[in-house]
């Protein structure tokens, strides 16, 4: 007997005598149960179930495990969670921790391979792969010293041997006895060096058990592991029926007997059955005093599952009972109202293990998996409430193929390897804005680079690269982070990339105006000008966006209207009138940049600033007076390719109109940057 599923059964009766005593529930019924013995086989549970469905002699093997679908079997009622939100639970925490290399055990049966055929396509979504499978065998199965146990032993050792740290471990609470017995007992000496650093996952179906000879055995292999368990509540009264349970020798109670023999490691007081060196049963032990190992006081998830089925039958043939139905489409509609709808609807709370010396354990509540919470609060999780080993010295460990790559490195795939393992290799490649910013540093004392304020020069070529890479934000699914930074960073960066020329605009003038005799606008050049003009200009849009967040915001939205047949995943804008306004203002500033420049293009210039200006404004205003009426016209996705396209159209147009002659002149034509050049052709 598994002494700490012991419990399942004890919910059960506990519930059966909840009901019987209730005085509104099956009033005048007494209700009452059979206990059958699994032996851990599930045939042997689908066996008992039949027996008592159809109390038939003869035996048709004919099931299967993974089938759940309520259409073609309107009967089948879940009182677990839908496994499918655990599996998506454990890959959100794997991602959360930043674990990316992780090893998978898992029992090998026809649920192993359900786990295992659910979980790899999750976690490949989002970017986590498998270091190595390792199937664990069931039902206390021997090792012998032949090939395939040999073999197991050495893929065994392999897998603990990589560099994944986090493991997941799904089974049942057999698969968890074995592992602690092949641990301990099986595996070499020179292996235990391999299970200090790791942090065990551990799936719903395991119970961490020790019964027997493992209550002796060292568990710290656990030590900080993370559990999943069903989301349960702590029934009144169960407290109290626990410590008030106390086995009556002289009754037929089997199980009760042979549980408290095994859990208080004694026998019963009957002297043909006693030896000499066996402890007598008192019957007066406390089930507080045990281990959680061993026996759990509270209701574990398990056990509230079943406390619950047996209410939902309870509640099911007491409406039959009131309103004298026998039809079984009917039972079945009354047993779905008791049985939250054929699935419950709870989630999975997430612990964090700590093991005392005595193999007892604390379990605190680290987080929840909530399928039914507002959007937002589906996984939540506190890295601060985890009890990691003493290995990590509290902090998370590294669960990676590969390090990640430095500055000035990028991933390159290693052929044979899982997407998660890559070398790195230098860039062989720089953008374009970072190579023309690179050529007027190092040229940065030259006469065409110190013309029209250097300091501006950069500020505009830094403002370009983020004008460039902001297009990254309207791609890949919409998020309410995403939705709601991208429009506003557009306008905002824009705004400073055009507030940067319209200021090289005003310095064009400026430089002419101070030629004068008599003119004080010398004061007015430099730096101090131009940080106005930026200022000033990217303030204004800064409020534009501050109001447009503030008052109608963007959010992520399904649109079923855009195109018959099609769902689009996409960002609603909030308010059109608020984003046509940041446009607007954008335009107006790049319209006077294009007019300034135009006007004073024939003026006096040693590198034709002015021009290269006007031909620059001219492009970028193209772009963005052709994107209104393009983006009016199209629906769902290609209107974000439509502004993507107008982004990168435009940065490249300012980017090459004022920047590529002067890299001309730099890289090509030195002599013409020079001083003695400049000279001559003002004479």
């Amino acid at each position: 007997m598994m002494i700490k599923l012991y419990q399942h059964l004890l919910a059960l009766a506990f519930a059966v005598s909840e009901i019987n005593t209730h005085p509104w529930i099956l009033s005048n019924v007494t209700l009452g149960f059979h206990i059958y013995d699994s032996y851990f086989f599930e045939t042997m549970t689908y066996r008992a179930t039949l027996d008592l469905l159809f109390n038939s002699y003869e035996f048709v093997p004919n099931y299967e495990c993974e089938q759940s679908d309520t259409t073609s079997f309107p009967s089948f009622y879940r009182m677990v969670p839908n496994e499918i939100h655990e599996y998506s639970g454990i890959v959100r925490l794997l991602q959360h921790l930043g674990w990316i290399w992780v090893g998978l055990f898992i029992v090998d049966d026809d649920s192993g391979a359900y786990f295992l055929k659910a979980i790899e396509p999750l976690l490949s979504e989002k970017g986590i792969c498998s270091a190595c499978t390792i199937r664990l065998p069931r039902h206390g199965r021997i090792f012998t010293n032949n090939k395939e146990d040999i073999r197991f032993v050495n893929m065994f050792e392999s897998c603990m041997n990589t560099t994944a740290r986090a493991f997941v471990n799904y089974g049942d609470t057999m698969t968890i006895m074995w592992l602690i017995t092949f641990k301990n007992v099986l595996l070499p000496d020179y292996m235990e060096s391999s299970f200090v650093d790791k942090v065990w996952i551990m799936t719903a179906q395991n119970e961490l058990i020790v019964t027997g000879v493992t209550r002796r055995l060292n568990l710290e292999m656990f030590q900080g592991a993370i559990s999943f368990a069903i989301h349960s509540k702590q029934p009144q009264g169960f407290q109290k029926y626990l410590h008030n349970l106390r086995p009556q020798w002289t009754q037929a109670d089997d199980f009760l007997r042979e549980f408290w023999e095994q859990a208080f490691e004694c026998s019963s007081p009957n002297p043909q059955e006693l030896t000499q060196d066996d402890k007598t049963c008192l019957g007066e032990e406390k089930l507080e005093k045990l281990p959680r190992t061993v026996f759990e006081m509270s209701m574990t998830g398990h056990s509230y599952s079943i406390y619950n089925a047996v209410y939902a039958i309870a509640h099911a043939l007491h409406s039959m009972n009131f309103k004298e139905i026998n039809h079984g489409k009917k039972s079945r509609k009354l047993l779905k109202n008791y049985s939250f709808h054929g699935e419950i609807v709870t989630g999975f709370d997430i612990t964090s293990m700590l093991l005392f010396s005595n193999t007892s354990f604390v379990k605190v509540e680290i987080g929840r998996v909530d399928p039914s919470a507002v959007e937002g609060k589906h996984f939540i999780i506190h890295e601060d409430l985890m009890e990691l080993r003493r290995n990590f010295n509290q902090v998370l460990p590294v669960s990676a193929c590969s390090d990640s790559c430095n500055l000035g490195f990028q991933k390159r795939k290693q052929e044979g390897k899982k997407f998660c393992c890559y070398g790195c290799d230098p860039y062989d490649h720089y953008s374009n804005e970072t190579l023309v910013l690179g050529i007027f540093i190092k040229h940065k004392d030259t006469p065409i680079v110190k013309a029209n304020n250097r300091d501006l020069t950069y500020t505009l070529l830094i403002s370009l690269l983020l004008c460039f890479l902001c297009s990254l934000i309207f791609l890949g699914p919409p998020g309410r982070v995403n939705c709601l930074i991208r429009q506003a960073a557009f306008g905002t960066i824009f705004c400073v990339a055009v507030s940067c020329v319209l200021a090289k605009t005003i310095t064009v003038v400026m430089a002419f105006m101070d030629t004068k005799p008599g003119s004080n606008m010398r004061k007015w050049m430099g730096r101090r000008l131009s940080v106005l003009v930026i200022l000033s200009s990217t303030f204004i849009q800064a409020g534009i966006c501050a109001l447009w967040l503030g008052t109608f915001p963007p959010f992520p939205n399904m649109n079923m209207h855009s195109v018959p047949g099609q769902i689009i995943a996409e960002c609603n804008e909030g308010s059109v009138i608020m984003f046509y306004c940041v446009l607007a203002y954008m335009g107006l500033l790049s319209i006077i940049s294009f007019m300034v420049a135009f006007l004073v293009r024939k003026l006096p210039d040693s590198f034709n600033e002015a021009k290269f200006i006007v031909f620059s404004m001219l492009v970028f205003c193209s772009v963005w007076l052709s994107f209104v009426p393009t983006y009016l016209s199209t629906k769902g996705k290609y209107m974000v390719a439509v502004e993507i396209f107008s982004i990168l159209a435009s940065s490249a147009g300012l980017l090459g109109c004022i920047f590529f002659p002067k890299c001309y002149v730099i890289l090509l034509k030195p002599e013409l940057n020079s001083k003695q050049s400049l000279i001559r052709r003002k004479k």
